[in-house]
C-alpha cells in the first residue's frame, strides 16, 4: 500500500543473484515444524528458485534430518502439492 513493502522475510543467506535462499536451523527444525515455515517463506519470496535448509542430523535423540527428509520425499512422491520452487536442498550437519 502506498508503494511500501508490506511483508519481508529475513533469511539467513541469499545468493548474489537472489535466486537461492539458505536457512540454517538448530533444535527447532523438526519439533516445531520450522522447516515447513522455511518452505512457505521461500515460496513467498520474489524470484527465489531454490531453498537450502541446513538441519541437525540428530537433536536430543531425535533424527531430525531423517524425519525432514522423509517428509520432503513423501511430499515429492505423492505430487499433491506443487511448489513454485525449482528445488529444495536439505543439508544435515
Amino acid at each position: 500500500m502506498n508503494n511500501k513493502i508490506d511483508k519481508f522475510f529475513d533469511a539467513d543467506a541469499v545468493s548474489a543473484d537472489g535466486r537461492i535462499v539458505l536457512e540454517v536451523e538448530a533444535g527447532r527444525a523438526y519439533s516445531n515444524n520450522q522447516f515447513l515455515k522455511d518452505v512457505f517463506q521461500a515460496c513467498m519470496m520474489y524470484g527465489i528458485d531454490y531453498l537450502m535448509i541446513a538441519v541437525r542430523n540428530n537433536y536430543r535423540g531425535n533424527p531430525d534430518f531423517e524425519n525432514i527428509f522423509n517428509f520432503f520425499e513423501t511430499l515429492y512422491i505423492n505430487g499433491r502439492l506443487q511448489l513454485p520452487l525449482k528445488g529444495i536442498v536439505l543439508i544435515g550437519y
